[in-house]
């Protein structure tokens, strides 16, 4: 289960580093994350990783990168791959829909961060999600086909990622999308990913989640937060929302009992 938050460009220098102590002491204070079944990650802006890989070393959280480019060399005003990875960057957001919309970023754009990506070892964090409410299996299709374009039909690459659900019409809304929707897209997209042999794919749900919503939601492999968790207080809370649902599924494992 993956837990992270980007913070987008909402928070200066000092305050950024001021937030990551503090995230980094809500993560200290659950000793259970280093069992790594729930996986925290943050995503601060490209200013930040020297420093945020300082304050996060040693702890169970991986270190994102929000963009990437898709190769290095002439490329101004970009940030190779390779580069997030020397910076100690675990994973990279791809995709997302301000990039699609407000930066031009079409699938092609997003097939070559993806490959570029993988090929560094980072992993892929792909942003994905329709523009307005639909039938579920309807949404499902949209985003099993923005998948398909970012691997280019290469499904071993795509078992590299972890798909971001984020409806567009979700994003920065009042509320997040109603727990029983998310729920409905996610198992019709396992349905189209599983005829590729990932229906286990991580696909964790963004767009205004906030603490209370993880419990409410099926077969979601946990959440990407915004600007709710910009209050470290918050990203504990639904830490610990994470660790009680791992605690529960778990038992009945140990026990030898069906989930």
């Amino acid at each position: 289960m993956y837990i992270g938050v980007s913070t987008k460009m909402y928070m200066g220098y000092r305050h950024s580093m001021s937030w990551l102590e503090q995230l980094r002491s809500e993560v200290d204070a659950r000793p259970a994350l280093v069992a790594g079944r729930v996986v925290p990650f943050v995503i601060p802006s490209f200013p930040m990783l020297p420093e945020a890989a300082r304050i996060l070393d040693g702890s169970p959280v991986h270190l994102g990168a929000q963009n990437c480019g898709w190769a290095e060399g002439p490329w101004t005003g970009e940030v190779s791959p390779s580069l997030l990875v020397e910076l100690g960057v675990r994973l990279v957001e791809i995709g997302h829909a301000e990039r699609r919309r407000h930066f031009v970023e079409d699938d092609a754009v997003v097939a070559l961060k993806v490959r570029a990506a993988v090929e560094a070892g980072l992993t892929p964090l792909l942003c994905v999600g329709e523009e307005a409410v639909a039938d579920p299996a309807v949404s499902a299709s949209f985003v099993f086909r923005q998948i398909s374009a970012a691997v280019r039909d290469d499904w071993a690459t795509a078992a590299r990622l972890v798909i971001a659900y984020e409806p567009v019409w979700a994003i920065g809304a009042a509320e997040p999308a109603r727990a029983a929707y998310v729920s409905d897209v996610v198992a019709h997209l396992r349905d189209l990913l599983a005829e590729h042999g990932l229906a286990g794919l991580p696909v964790i749900y963004g767009g205004s989640a906030k603490p209370g919503l993880l419990p409410e939601l099926r077969g979601v492999s946990g959440l990407f937060l915004g600007r709710f968790a910009h209050d470290a207080a918050n990203f504990g809370a639904v830490l610990d929302e994470a660790l009680r649902l791992d605690e529960a599924l778990s038992l009945p494992e140990a026990l030898g009992l069906p989930n």
